[in-house]
């Protein structure tokens, strides 16, 4: 039953990179919060399975979280200000999306090589989780970095946040108030972050972060 809890556990982690990639792929809106929707879904199902292997109860509660907000409210929410904005188009990238995809494979191999060495005495099932979880946000910080449209920056913040969620969960002993704390907090963050969209739109009829540059006259 341990080989098997490892391998479930391995793969759904493992899945979890592999949507973050398919983050990076999106070049269009919409398609990518359908994506980051499947992301949560997966994170979900990860978090269950941990609930079941570490016979931990209350992290069917954040597997629940996770299901409530992030698969469904929280996709459902940018789809709606998506509309409202009325900016269903491409999204515009700092670098190509082949460039950003190489350097997610980078990013992943150092994860790996990094959490793997550090976490040498843990617990196997743990150690693939952290390394993974690791490599999740990892890739979110690179979709901020390399994606100028604020929606699709959202969106890879989220994706970030999934990842320290994959990780708290593979760390036994993570309190629930700790994981309903921060899945709260993130819940707050996206509703200033969806005024503040508004307030951009409103302001530079446009959700390209470059006009907020272009405005304080750091790019010309």
């Amino acid at each position: 039953m341990h080989g098997l809890a490892f391998d479930i556990a391995h793969m759904l982690a493992g899945s979890l990179v592999v949507v973050s990639f398919l983050e990076l792929y999106q070049d269009r809106i919409l398609a990518l919060i359908n994506v980051y929707a499947a992301h949560a879904l997966v994170l979900t199902l990860s978090v269950a399975w941990q609930a079941l292997v570490q016979e931990a109860p209350h992290l069917y509660v954040t597997a629940l979280i996770a299901l409530a907000f992030k698969a469904i409210v929280i996709p459902v929410a940018l789809r709606r200000i998506v509309v409202k904005l009325g900016i269903h188009r491409e999204i515009d990238n700092v670098v190509g999306v082949g460039l950003a995809m190489l350097a997610g494979i980078g990013l992943v191999a150092l994860s790996m090589v990094v959490m793997l060495r550090v976490t040498a005495e843990a617990d196997p099932l743990a150690r693939e989780d952290l390394a993974f979880a690791l490599s999740v946000v990892l890739l979110g910080l690179l979709m901020m970095v390399t994606r100028r449209n604020a929606v699709s920056q959202v969106i890879g913040f989220m994706s970030l946040e999934n990842g320290l969620v994959l990780a708290a969960t593979g760390a036994k002993g993570m309190p629930l108030v700790v994981e309903i704390s921060v899945a709260f907090s993130v819940l707050i963050a996206f509703i200033v972050i969806g005024i503040f969209l508004f307030r951009i739109r409103e302001r530079f009829d446009t959700v390209d972060v470059q006009a907020l540059d272009r405005f304080r006259g750091e790019r010309r």
